[in-house]
């Protein structure tokens, strides 16, 4: 079995001749976390589909259940439009694949991720995917990777937050601020927006570490590393997921900022 997630390699990638200096037990404590063995075994198995197939066999996978509301808001794929759709991120993986799954098999593939780079190994994921390199010196390539993005011929599908929610002081777990890319971006290419809610959450272990991270100043997002075995945590559960009315791209008009716009956005998102 070809390995598809290989922790050497994507060290030795990121680090260089550093990566030789990682001590072993670490090395052994990020392939289990991140389900290594388990993960390839299931990457060999679909190792034949691509695109929309890939991610439904995701679903499947996890066994997950999508009770879909609102699904009379999709645009018809046949009105020559292309829209962007936006939605909240509160498991970090397989809400993007459900939601890619639904988006995917409406549009008959038609739709773009905008996607940190890691997630570029995936075989399956990589013909849907824009990449952003939000570790490295390309990040500066973002607004090109943006840009092409809604400059193609494909609808976008994004989560704005950036990374999946937090828990915050009272108790509740949402995203963090919106940025305002896909406000500015619908605008001047006149995309409507369509408002999606994901529901479902993570462990408490998750939102501690997460919290943490931000008490400590950390750098580099520990909490991402644990994404994965979130992921298996939440199989065979059911997930709602209601879309909104497409927003008209002319709403965002100059009565607020596009960073106020995207705030008022996400509000409308979470009353769904």
């Amino acid at each position: 079995m070809e390995k598809t997630i290989d922790i050497d390699k994507v060290l030795e990638s990121k680090m260089g001749a550093k990566a030789k200096w990682v001590p072993r037990p670490v090395v052994s404590w990020l392939k289990r976390t991140v389900h290594q063995d388990r993960v390839n075994a299931f990457l060999w198995e679909s190792r034949d589909l691509k695109g929309t197939p890939w991610l439904k066999a995701c679903v499947d996978y996890l066994e997950m259940t999508l009770e879909i509301v609102g699904e009379e808001n999709l645009p018809s794929k046949d009105d020559g439009r292309l829209y962007t759709f936006v939605s909240n991120h509160p498991l970090g993986g397989p809400d993007g694949v459900a939601l890619g799954s639904i988006i995917g098999e409406h549009y008959d593939g038609n739709f773009r991720y905008l996607v940190n780079d890691l997630l570029m190994n995936l075989p399956g994921l990589a013909p849907l995917c824009i990449p952003i390199n939000k570790t490295g010196k390309q990040s500066r390539d973002f607004p090109a990777m943006v840009e092409a993005g809604f400059k193609s011929d494909h609808h976008m599908l994004m989560f704005p937050a950036g990374i999946c929610s937090r828990k915050g002081a009272d108790g509740k777990i949402r995203d963090l601020d919106w940025k305002k890319t896909f406000i500015t971006k619908s605008v001047e290419t006149q995309r409507d927006i369509v408002p999606i809610h994901f529901s479902g959450r993570n462990s408490e272990k998750f939102y501690n570490i997460a919290n943490w991270c931000k008490r400590l100043n950390l750098k580099f997002n520990v909490a991402m590393l644990y994404l994965v075995d979130e992921m298996y945590k939440n199989v065979g559960k059911t997930f709602r997921v209601a879309i909104g009315k497409p927003i008209p791209w002319q709403t965002f008009d100059k009565s607020k900022s596009a960073v106020q716009w995207a705030q008022w956005v996400k509000d409308g998102v979470y009353e769904l």
